[in-house]
Protein backbone atom coordinates (compact mmCIF):
# COMPACT_ATOMS: atom_id res chain seq x y z
CA UNK A 1 0.00 0.00 0.00
CA UNK A 2 1.19 3.29 -1.10
CA UNK A 3 1.56 6.37 1.33
CA UNK A 4 -0.71 8.19 -0.61
CA UNK A 5 -3.53 5.61 0.37
CA UNK A 6 -3.54 5.79 3.69
CA UNK A 7 -6.16 8.24 5.70
CA UNK A 8 -3.25 10.66 6.42
CA UNK A 9 -6.05 13.84 6.75
CA UNK A 10 -6.51 11.82 10.27
CA UNK A 11 -3.38 13.37 11.53
CA UNK A 12 -1.59 16.95 11.53
CA UNK A 13 0.78 16.77 8.35
CA UNK A 14 4.57 17.31 10.01
CA UNK A 15 5.38 19.19 7.16
CA UNK A 16 2.65 21.40 7.27
CA UNK A 17 0.29 20.08 4.34
CA UNK A 18 -2.86 19.91 5.77
CA UNK A 19 -2.31 23.42 7.92
CA UNK A 20 -5.50 25.37 6.23
CA UNK A 21 -7.64 22.64 6.59
CA UNK A 22 -6.47 21.25 10.32
CA UNK A 23 -6.44 25.63 11.50
CA UNK A 24 -10.12 25.36 9.70
CA UNK A 25 -11.33 22.28 11.76
CA UNK A 26 -9.76 23.56 14.80
CA UNK A 27 -10.79 27.07 14.56
CA UNK A 28 -14.52 25.34 14.17
CA UNK A 29 -14.37 22.80 17.67
CA UNK A 30 -12.79 25.88 19.11
CA UNK A 31 -15.77 28.31 18.04
CA UNK A 32 -17.93 25.50 19.14
CA UNK A 33 -17.24 24.87 22.75
CA UNK A 34 -16.55 28.87 23.86
CA UNK A 35 -19.66 29.36 22.56
CA UNK A 36 -20.76 26.77 24.56
CA UNK A 37 -18.93 28.08 27.72
CA UNK A 38 -19.94 31.62 27.08
CA UNK A 39 -23.92 30.82 26.80
CA UNK A 40 -23.66 28.32 30.07
CA UNK A 41 -25.85 30.19 31.75
CA UNK A 42 -28.63 29.68 29.45
CA UNK A 43 -28.93 26.21 29.16
CA UNK A 44 -29.95 24.21 32.36
CA UNK A 45 -27.16 22.82 34.86
CA UNK A 46 -28.05 19.02 33.77
CA UNK A 47 -29.31 18.18 30.04
CA UNK A 48 -32.79 17.46 29.81
CA UNK A 49 -32.69 15.47 27.27
CA UNK A 50 -29.35 12.91 26.35
CA UNK A 51 -28.61 12.76 22.40
CA UNK A 52 -27.22 9.45 21.53
CA UNK A 53 -25.85 8.77 18.31
CA UNK A 54 -28.15 6.23 16.59
CA UNK A 55 -25.31 4.39 15.87
CA UNK A 56 -22.49 3.34 18.27
CA UNK A 57 -20.89 0.84 15.48
CA UNK A 58 -17.16 1.60 14.30
CA UNK A 59 -17.60 2.23 10.35
CA UNK A 60 -15.76 0.75 7.68
CA UNK A 61 -15.49 4.00 5.58
CA UNK A 62 -14.55 7.81 6.87
CA UNK A 63 -17.35 9.64 8.95
CA UNK A 64 -17.48 13.36 7.16
CA UNK A 65 -16.32 15.83 9.07
CA UNK A 66 -19.07 18.16 9.20
CA UNK A 67 -21.01 14.96 10.41
CA UNK A 68 -18.43 14.70 13.38
CA UNK A 69 -18.53 18.36 14.34
CA UNK A 70 -22.36 18.17 14.39
CA UNK A 71 -21.93 14.71 16.94
CA UNK A 72 -19.58 16.75 19.05
CA UNK A 73 -22.39 19.87 19.30
CA UNK A 74 -25.09 17.17 20.65
CA UNK A 75 -22.43 16.20 23.48
CA UNK A 76 -22.06 19.32 24.38
CA UNK A 77 -25.53 19.47 24.99
CA UNK A 78 -26.49 16.54 26.52
CA UNK A 79 -23.51 16.76 29.49
CA UNK A 80 -23.34 18.08 32.81
CA UNK A 81 -23.11 21.84 32.17
CA UNK A 82 -20.79 22.81 35.05
CA UNK A 83 -20.42 26.04 33.77
CA UNK A 84 -23.71 27.09 34.87
CA UNK A 85 -23.59 29.34 37.96
CA UNK A 86 -26.56 27.17 39.17
CA UNK A 87 -24.53 23.95 38.78
CA UNK A 88 -23.54 23.77 42.84
CA UNK A 89 -24.82 20.11 43.58
CA UNK A 90 -21.36 18.32 43.85
CA UNK A 91 -17.24 19.12 43.97
CA UNK A 92 -16.86 19.55 40.13
CA UNK A 93 -15.84 23.30 39.31
CA UNK A 94 -15.76 25.57 36.04
CA UNK A 95 -12.34 25.00 34.76
CA UNK A 96 -10.00 27.65 34.04
CA UNK A 97 -9.23 28.60 30.64
CA UNK A 98 -5.75 28.01 30.89
CA UNK A 99 -6.10 24.60 32.20
CA UNK A 100 -9.00 24.15 29.11
CA UNK A 101 -5.90 25.45 26.44
CA UNK A 102 -3.26 23.34 28.49
CA UNK A 103 -5.22 20.54 28.11
CA UNK A 104 -5.42 20.94 24.55
CA UNK A 105 -1.25 21.32 24.49
CA UNK A 106 -0.46 18.39 26.48
CA UNK A 107 -2.75 16.49 23.79
CA UNK A 108 -1.39 17.54 20.76
CA UNK A 109 2.65 17.06 21.93
CA UNK A 110 1.42 13.88 23.48
CA UNK A 111 4.37 13.08 26.04
CA UNK A 112 4.17 10.76 28.36
CA UNK A 113 5.02 10.82 31.97
CA UNK A 114 6.49 7.37 32.33
CA UNK A 115 9.70 8.36 31.78
CA UNK A 116 12.33 11.17 31.41
CA UNK A 117 12.84 10.72 27.56
CA UNK A 118 9.59 10.17 26.74
CA UNK A 119 8.05 13.99 28.67
CA UNK A 120 11.54 15.81 29.35
CA UNK A 121 9.85 19.05 30.43
CA UNK A 122 6.49 18.00 32.03
CA UNK A 123 8.80 15.12 34.39
CA UNK A 124 10.66 18.16 35.49
CA UNK A 125 8.06 20.69 35.96
CA UNK A 126 5.79 18.00 37.56
CA UNK A 127 8.62 17.25 40.29
CA UNK A 128 9.45 20.73 41.06
CA UNK A 129 5.59 21.93 41.83
CA UNK A 130 5.23 19.07 44.01
CA UNK A 131 7.83 20.27 45.73
CA UNK A 132 6.27 23.15 46.05
CA UNK A 133 2.89 21.95 46.86
CA UNK A 134 4.77 20.10 49.77
CA UNK A 135 6.01 23.00 50.50
CA UNK A 136 3.07 24.34 51.23
CA UNK A 137 1.02 21.78 53.45
CA UNK A 138 4.47 21.96 55.57
CA UNK A 139 5.99 18.41 54.64
CA UNK A 140 9.54 19.57 54.53
CA UNK A 141 12.12 19.99 52.28
CA UNK A 142 12.54 15.93 51.71
CA UNK A 143 9.09 15.87 50.83
CA UNK A 144 7.96 15.14 46.58
CA UNK A 145 5.45 13.10 44.97
CA UNK A 146 3.73 12.52 41.41
CA UNK A 147 0.37 13.10 40.08
CA UNK A 148 -2.75 10.41 39.36
CA UNK A 149 -5.61 10.40 37.12
CA UNK A 150 -7.77 10.64 40.58
CA UNK A 151 -8.36 10.54 43.94
CA UNK A 152 -9.26 7.19 44.52
CA UNK A 153 -5.46 5.97 42.70
CA UNK A 154 -4.18 8.85 45.64
CA UNK A 155 -5.82 7.04 47.86
CA UNK A 156 -4.45 3.87 46.69
CA UNK A 157 -0.83 4.58 46.19
CA UNK A 158 -0.66 6.09 50.08
CA UNK A 159 -2.10 2.94 51.73
CA UNK A 160 0.18 0.94 49.10
CA UNK A 161 3.46 2.47 50.61
CA UNK A 162 2.07 2.66 54.02
CA UNK A 163 1.46 -0.94 53.56
CA UNK A 164 5.07 -1.64 52.57
CA UNK A 165 6.81 1.01 54.78
CA UNK A 166 4.61 -1.56 58.04
CA UNK A 167 5.56 -5.20 56.61
CA UNK A 168 8.26 -4.48 54.08
CA UNK A 169 6.13 -6.07 51.61
CA UNK A 170 7.08 -4.79 48.47
CA UNK A 171 9.01 -7.98 47.29
CA UNK A 172 6.75 -10.33 49.44
CA UNK A 173 3.41 -9.15 49.94
CA UNK A 174 1.63 -9.68 53.04
CA UNK A 175 1.23 -13.66 52.76
CA UNK A 176 3.21 -14.30 55.37
CA UNK A 177 1.44 -12.21 57.92
CA UNK A 178 0.03 -13.95 60.32
CA UNK A 179 -2.09 -11.18 62.22
CA UNK A 180 -4.12 -9.39 60.07
CA UNK A 181 -3.17 -6.07 59.02
CA UNK A 182 -5.87 -2.73 59.88
CA UNK A 183 -5.87 0.65 59.24
CA UNK A 184 -8.67 3.67 61.07
CA UNK A 185 -10.48 5.81 58.92
CA UNK A 186 -13.14 8.02 60.04
CA UNK A 187 -17.36 6.21 58.97
CA UNK A 188 -17.69 9.09 56.94
CA UNK A 189 -14.08 8.45 55.03
CA UNK A 190 -14.39 8.02 50.92
CA UNK A 191 -15.08 4.94 49.70
CA UNK A 192 -11.68 5.00 47.77
CA UNK A 193 -10.61 3.97 51.07
CA UNK A 194 -12.33 1.30 51.40
CA UNK A 195 -11.74 -0.22 47.82
CA UNK A 196 -7.84 0.24 48.31
CA UNK A 197 -7.95 -1.92 51.13
CA UNK A 198 -9.82 -4.55 48.35
CA UNK A 199 -6.94 -4.22 45.99
CA UNK A 200 -3.96 -4.12 48.32
CA UNK A 201 -5.56 -7.53 49.68
CA UNK A 202 -6.57 -6.23 53.15
CA UNK A 203 -10.22 -6.46 52.14
CA UNK A 204 -12.60 -3.67 52.63
CA UNK A 205 -13.46 -5.15 55.91
CA UNK A 206 -9.47 -4.00 57.41
CA UNK A 207 -10.84 -0.32 57.31
CA UNK A 208 -12.09 0.25 60.98
CA UNK A 209 -14.77 2.87 60.72
CA UNK A 210 -14.58 5.67 63.43
CA UNK A 211 -17.67 7.13 64.54
CA UNK A 212 -17.73 10.87 64.54
CA UNK A 213 -19.07 13.81 66.16
CA UNK A 214 -22.24 16.10 65.60
CA UNK A 215 -20.23 18.02 63.07
CA UNK A 216 -18.82 14.55 60.91
CA UNK A 217 -15.59 14.66 62.41
CA UNK A 218 -13.14 11.91 63.59
CA UNK A 219 -13.61 11.20 67.05
CA UNK A 220 -10.51 10.96 68.53
CA UNK A 221 -11.29 9.16 71.83
CA UNK A 222 -13.02 6.46 69.72
CA UNK A 223 -9.84 6.35 67.65
CA UNK A 224 -7.61 5.67 70.42
CA UNK A 225 -10.15 2.67 71.74
CA UNK A 226 -10.23 1.44 68.28
CA UNK A 227 -7.03 0.82 68.30
CA UNK A 228 -6.43 -0.51 71.51
CA UNK A 229 -8.98 -3.18 70.66
CA UNK A 230 -7.25 -3.78 67.32
CA UNK A 231 -4.39 -4.94 68.94
CA UNK A 232 -6.23 -7.19 72.02
CA UNK A 233 -7.60 -8.55 69.23
CA UNK A 234 -4.18 -9.91 67.88
CA UNK A 235 -4.75 -7.63 64.63
CA UNK A 236 -1.79 -4.97 63.39
CA UNK A 237 -2.51 -1.59 62.80
CA UNK A 238 -0.73 0.42 60.83
CA UNK A 239 -2.36 3.43 59.19
CA UNK A 240 -4.58 6.31 60.03
CA UNK A 241 -6.61 7.89 57.57
CA UNK A 242 -7.95 11.77 58.47
CA UNK A 243 -10.19 13.39 55.57
CA UNK A 244 -9.66 17.73 55.16
CA UNK A 245 -13.05 17.74 53.38
CA UNK A 246 -15.41 15.20 53.48
CA UNK A 247 -17.54 14.39 50.47
CA UNK A 248 -20.92 14.81 51.84
CA UNK A 249 -20.79 17.83 54.47
CA UNK A 250 -16.76 18.90 53.68
CA UNK A 251 -15.83 19.00 57.20
CA UNK A 252 -12.67 18.32 58.34
CA UNK A 253 -11.06 16.35 60.89
CA UNK A 254 -9.01 17.11 63.84
CA UNK A 255 -5.44 16.92 62.22
CA UNK A 256 -3.93 17.86 65.12
CA UNK A 257 -5.12 15.45 67.58
CA UNK A 258 -5.32 12.48 65.08
CA UNK A 259 -1.21 13.45 64.39
CA UNK A 260 -0.74 12.98 67.79
CA UNK A 261 -2.08 9.84 68.12
CA UNK A 262 -0.74 8.30 65.17
CA UNK A 263 2.82 9.39 66.61
CA UNK A 264 1.82 7.96 69.68
CA UNK A 265 1.30 4.26 68.03
CA UNK A 266 3.35 4.61 65.70
CA UNK A 267 1.09 4.05 62.63
CA UNK A 268 1.45 5.65 59.44
CA UNK A 269 -0.68 8.90 59.00
CA UNK A 270 -2.63 9.41 55.20
CA UNK A 271 -4.65 12.47 55.02
CA UNK A 272 -7.35 12.67 52.43
CA UNK A 273 -7.71 16.48 51.25
CA UNK A 274 -8.55 16.17 47.85
CA UNK A 275 -10.86 18.75 48.30
CA UNK A 276 -9.96 20.68 51.52
CA UNK A 277 -6.34 20.64 50.75
CA UNK A 278 -6.62 23.80 48.74
CA UNK A 279 -7.04 25.95 51.73
CA UNK A 280 -3.93 25.80 52.05
CA UNK A 281 -3.53 28.47 49.82
CA UNK A 282 -6.06 30.74 51.79
CA UNK A 283 -4.08 32.59 54.85
CA UNK A 284 -6.89 33.16 56.33
CA UNK A 285 -8.55 29.60 56.45
CA UNK A 286 -5.34 27.45 56.50
CA UNK A 287 -6.06 27.25 60.03
CA UNK A 288 -8.10 24.78 59.23
CA UNK A 289 -5.70 22.55 58.07
CA UNK A 290 -3.49 22.80 61.40
CA UNK A 291 -1.90 19.71 61.86
CA UNK A 292 -1.66 18.30 58.44
CA UNK A 293 2.04 19.08 58.29
CA UNK A 294 2.55 16.01 60.33
CA UNK A 295 1.12 13.61 58.15
CA UNK A 296 3.62 11.05 56.39
CA UNK A 297 1.22 11.22 52.90
CA UNK A 298 -1.68 13.90 51.60
CA UNK A 299 -3.89 13.04 48.79
CA UNK A 300 -4.71 16.76 46.94
CA UNK A 301 -6.86 17.03 44.01
CA UNK A 302 -6.52 20.62 42.60
CA UNK A 303 -9.09 19.21 39.80
CA UNK A 304 -11.63 20.57 42.76
CA UNK A 305 -11.47 23.97 44.88
CA UNK A 306 -8.36 25.07 42.23
CA UNK A 307 -11.16 24.98 39.43
CA UNK A 308 -8.61 22.43 37.01
CA UNK A 309 -9.82 20.25 34.27
CA UNK A 310 -10.10 16.68 35.29
CA UNK A 311 -7.99 15.00 35.68
CA UNK A 312 -5.82 17.14 38.08
CA UNK A 313 -4.63 14.51 41.43
CA UNK A 314 -1.52 14.36 43.42
CA UNK A 315 -0.10 12.58 46.31
CA UNK A 316 2.37 13.79 48.21
CA UNK A 317 4.96 12.08 50.96
CA UNK A 318 7.23 13.56 53.62
CA UNK A 319 9.92 11.68 52.85
CA UNK A 320 10.57 10.41 49.00
CA UNK A 321 13.52 8.45 49.49
CA UNK A 322 10.44 6.49 51.81
CA UNK A 323 8.37 6.27 48.25
CA UNK A 324 11.02 5.35 46.03
CA UNK A 325 12.31 2.92 48.66
CA UNK A 326 8.66 1.13 49.27
CA UNK A 327 7.12 1.35 46.17
CA UNK A 328 9.73 1.77 43.30
CA UNK A 329 9.90 -0.81 40.47
CA UNK A 330 12.70 -0.15 37.90
CA UNK A 331 11.56 -0.59 34.28
CA UNK A 332 14.43 -2.18 32.23
CA UNK A 333 12.56 -0.58 29.33
CA UNK A 334 13.03 2.41 30.38
CA UNK A 335 16.73 4.47 30.13
CA UNK A 336 18.13 5.21 33.73
CA UNK A 337 19.24 9.22 34.57
CA UNK A 338 21.70 9.54 37.06
CA UNK A 339 20.10 12.18 39.20
CA UNK A 340 15.88 11.76 37.96
CA UNK A 341 14.04 8.58 38.50
CA UNK A 342 11.39 8.01 36.01
CA UNK A 343 7.96 8.81 37.29
CA UNK A 344 6.61 5.75 35.94
CA UNK A 345 8.73 3.59 38.41
CA UNK A 346 7.25 5.21 41.51
CA UNK A 347 3.74 5.80 40.72
CA UNK A 348 0.90 3.20 40.66
CA UNK A 349 0.37 4.05 37.08
CA UNK A 350 2.55 3.96 33.81
CA UNK A 351 1.62 5.28 31.06
CA UNK A 352 0.31 8.51 32.03
CA UNK A 353 -1.02 11.99 30.60
CA UNK A 354 0.93 15.11 31.04
CA UNK A 355 -1.74 16.17 33.81
CA UNK A 356 0.43 19.11 35.30
CA UNK A 357 0.91 21.76 32.82
CA UNK A 358 -2.67 22.95 33.24
CA UNK A 359 -2.14 23.36 36.83
CA UNK A 360 1.29 25.07 36.51
CA UNK A 361 -0.65 27.54 33.34
CA UNK A 362 -3.37 28.23 35.76
CA UNK A 363 -1.58 28.98 39.19
CA UNK A 364 0.60 31.15 37.14
CA UNK A 365 -2.35 32.92 35.77
CA UNK A 366 -4.63 33.36 38.76
CA UNK A 367 -1.76 33.25 41.83
CA UNK A 368 -1.66 33.13 45.44
CA UNK A 369 -3.48 35.85 45.94
CA UNK A 370 -6.18 35.06 43.25
CA UNK A 371 -6.74 31.50 44.64
CA UNK A 372 -7.29 32.73 48.33
CA UNK A 373 -9.70 35.51 46.49
CA UNK A 374 -11.85 32.72 45.53
CA UNK A 375 -11.67 30.83 48.46
CA UNK A 376 -12.31 33.66 50.79
CA UNK A 377 -16.33 34.41 47.99
CA UNK A 378 -16.93 30.72 48.79
CA UNK A 379 -16.97 31.25 52.55
CA UNK A 380 -18.73 34.77 52.42
CA UNK A 381 -21.74 32.82 50.13
CA UNK A 382 -21.87 30.08 52.46
CA UNK A 383 -22.30 32.18 55.17
CA UNK A 384 -25.05 33.67 53.43
CA UNK A 385 -26.44 30.53 52.38
CA UNK A 386 -26.61 29.48 56.15
CA UNK A 387 -28.35 32.52 57.23
CA UNK A 388 -30.82 32.07 54.89
CA UNK A 389 -31.22 28.63 56.31
CA UNK A 390 -31.84 29.87 59.39
CA UNK A 391 -33.99 32.33 58.93
CA UNK A 392 -36.70 29.25 58.11
CA UNK A 393 -37.74 27.17 60.68
CA UNK A 394 -38.60 23.94 58.26
CA UNK A 395 -34.91 23.95 57.32
CA UNK A 396 -32.39 22.51 59.02
CA UNK A 397 -28.56 21.93 58.26
CA UNK A 398 -26.42 18.18 58.76
CA UNK A 399 -23.96 20.34 61.05
CA UNK A 400 -21.79 23.52 61.31
CA UNK A 401 -20.16 23.84 57.61
CA UNK A 402 -16.42 24.19 57.45
CA UNK A 403 -15.71 24.52 54.16
CA UNK A 404 -17.90 25.76 51.12
CA UNK A 405 -20.32 22.51 51.58
CA UNK A 406 -24.36 23.23 52.92
CA UNK A 407 -25.94 19.92 53.87
CA UNK A 408 -29.25 21.01 54.92
CA UNK A 409 -33.21 19.24 54.02
CA UNK A 410 -36.75 19.98 54.95
CA UNK A 411 -38.21 19.16 58.14
CA UNK A 412 -41.56 20.71 57.22
CA UNK A 413 -43.70 20.01 60.54
CA UNK A 414 -46.68 19.79 58.03
CA UNK A 415 -45.39 16.34 56.56
CA UNK A 416 -44.85 14.02 58.15
CA UNK A 417 -41.02 12.73 59.49
CA UNK A 418 -41.48 9.21 57.16
CA UNK A 419 -42.53 11.40 53.97
CA UNK A 420 -39.07 14.20 54.84
CA UNK A 421 -36.84 12.06 52.02
CA UNK A 422 -39.79 12.55 49.33
CA UNK A 423 -40.68 15.83 50.40
CA UNK A 424 -36.61 17.06 49.93
CA UNK A 425 -36.50 14.80 46.45
CA UNK A 426 -39.72 16.64 44.89
CA UNK A 427 -37.57 19.95 46.23
CA UNK A 428 -34.62 18.80 44.59
CA UNK A 429 -36.73 18.45 40.84
CA UNK A 430 -38.64 21.19 41.43
CA UNK A 431 -35.50 23.84 41.72
CA UNK A 432 -33.81 22.14 38.68
CA UNK A 433 -36.86 22.52 36.69
CA UNK A 434 -38.46 26.14 37.83
CA UNK A 435 -34.70 27.48 39.34
CA UNK A 436 -32.22 25.78 36.79
CA UNK A 437 -30.32 25.14 39.96
CA UNK A 438 -28.96 21.85 40.90
CA UNK A 439 -28.58 20.23 44.24
CA UNK A 440 -27.10 17.09 45.11
CA UNK A 441 -29.07 14.90 47.26
CA UNK A 442 -27.03 12.37 48.90
CA UNK A 443 -27.75 10.12 51.93
CA UNK A 444 -26.39 11.12 55.38
CA UNK A 445 -27.27 8.97 58.24
CA UNK A 446 -29.80 7.34 57.10
CA UNK A 447 -31.65 10.38 55.45
CA UNK A 448 -31.82 12.46 52.14
CA UNK A 449 -30.10 15.83 52.39
CA UNK A 450 -29.88 18.59 49.82
CA UNK A 451 -26.08 19.57 49.35
CA UNK A 452 -24.92 22.67 48.03
CA UNK A 453 -21.24 23.07 46.67
CA UNK A 454 -20.79 27.04 46.51
CA UNK A 455 -17.67 26.34 44.13
CA UNK A 456 -18.72 28.53 40.87
CA UNK A 457 -17.38 31.94 41.17
CA UNK A 458 -20.35 33.09 38.93
CA UNK A 459 -22.45 32.39 41.73
CA UNK A 460 -23.11 35.47 44.03
CA UNK A 461 -26.30 36.15 46.50
CA UNK A 462 -28.52 37.48 43.93
CA UNK A 463 -28.71 33.32 42.66
CA UNK A 464 -28.86 32.37 46.44
CA UNK A 465 -31.31 34.58 47.27
CA UNK A 466 -33.76 32.95 44.08
CA UNK A 467 -32.98 29.83 45.19
CA UNK A 468 -34.46 30.04 48.68
CA UNK A 469 -37.51 32.34 46.90
CA UNK A 470 -38.22 28.66 45.17
CA UNK A 471 -37.63 27.14 48.33
CA UNK A 472 -40.60 29.18 50.06
CA UNK A 473 -42.83 28.95 47.18
CA UNK A 474 -42.75 24.91 46.97
CA UNK A 475 -43.01 25.02 50.49
CA UNK A 476 -46.00 27.02 50.54
CA UNK A 477 -47.67 24.82 47.84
Amino acid sequence: MNQSQLPLSAFVDPRGGNKTVVEQLAGQVLEMIWSHLQTADASSPLPQTIQLPVSIEIPDQPVSESKILAQLQKILSSSMNAAHPGFIGHMDSMPTTFSILGEMVTAAINNNMLSLEMSPFFSRLESLLLQEFAALFGLGTQAGGVMLSGGSLANLQALAVARNVKFDALQQGITAQIHPPVLFASEVAHTSIQKAAMVLGLGASSVVPIKTNANSQMNVNELRYAIENAKQSHKVPFCIVATAGTTTTGNIDPLLEISQVAREYQLWLHVDAAYGGALALSEKQRQRLAGIEHADSITFNPQKWLYVAKTCVMVLFRDTATLVNAFRIPAPYMRDSDNFINLGEISVQGTRHAEILKLWLSLQHIGKIGYSQLIEESYRLTDYFVQQIKKRPFLEMACQPETNLICFRGVPAWVSSTEWDNWNTNLQTYLLQKNKVFLSLPAYRGSRWLRAVLLNPYTDEEIISRLFDKIDTYAKA
